[in-house]
């Protein structure tokens, strides 16, 4: 009896002296306030999002968009914006980028940056019955932002801007997806922008990454070569065009080929 008196006597005051030990209380007060800052930031209603704003969608569906966003945010923290946008992105290939923005308690914004037509995409659709009927192949054509991107089915009113047409039909083909790499595009805008006082382009035929050929609305083509000096082509052309293949020059010519050291006109003025 003596023993286990002695052994209760030890343990109060175990027990007492952990009670007086002020690390223990210490300990107590921080493990209390970081269930508190959980409860307040993840549990609570507080910074629950309460309210979604859309800014920057012209074309896009604003409401679409929204009803998304909700449905996949709820904890202003824990909102996987990334996931959202990859989400939207695929989903609508208008959408070049989205920003997103947290407006402690709960509220969250959303900037929309649409894609901006600089050219018009055109492929071959083969169609028996139109190709009977009308001797011609029938194409689709679709809007083209400056980073070679379809994103959009292009109307009839494409007055102003470049179209290129592909030599053949493409299997494979999905808004959203590049269809002209942004470098080879870049180059054909930049020969439209340098010979725009010059000839008015039609066209512009994309053969391989070697060969581009340019149709101006005279009905004539200029071959370029994209991979070898475009500057050097362009100031060729410019010369010809003053002194060479003059307006009064140019009514039964059919190509100016720029690809090679030699130029070659067909046919040539003699």
């Amino acid at each position: 009896m003596k023993y286990r008196k002695s052994y209760r006597t030890k343990k109060k005051r175990s027990v007492w002296v952990i009670l007086k030990n002020k690390f223990f209380w210490l300990g107590f007060f921080i493990l209390a306030v970081i269930n508190g800052l959980i409860y307040l930031f993840i549990f609570s209603s507080v910074f629950q999002i309460k309210d979604i704003q859309i800014s920057g969608a012209e074309k896009s569906p604003a409401q679409e968009i929204k009803d998304i966003i909700s449905a996949n945010s709820k904890n202003i923290f824990l909102t996987n914006f990334e996931a959202i946008s990859k989400n939207l992105l695929e989903k609508y290939p208008q959408i070049a980028n989205i920003t997103f923005k947290r407006n402690l308690p709960d509220r969250i914004s959303a900037q929309i940056e649409e894609r901006k037509p600089i050219a018009v995409f055109c492929r071959p659709v083969f169609e028996p019955f139109l190709m009977f009927f009308n001797k011609s192949q029938a194409k689709e054509c679709y809007f083209l932002d400056k980073q070679g991107i379809i994103f959009e089915k292009a109307n009839d009113q494409v007055e102003g801007l470049l179209v290129f047409n592909a030599k053949s039909a493409i299997s494979k083909f999905n808004l959203g997806q590049e269809i002209i790499n942004k470098d080879y595009l870049a180059k054909v805008l930049e020969i439209n922008s340098q010979l725009e006082k010059d000839i008015k382009i039609k066209e512009a035929l994309l053969i391989s990454e070697n060969r581009l050929n340019i149709k101006t609305s005279e009905g004539w083509e200029i071959y370029f070569n994209p991979k070898k000096d475009l500057n050097w082509q362009i100031e060729e052309i410019k010369i010809l065009l003053e002194q060479k293949i003059s307006p009064g020059n140019r009514e039964n010519l059919e190509y100016v080929d720029l690809r090679f050291e030699k130029i070659y006109i067909y046919p040539e003025n003699r």
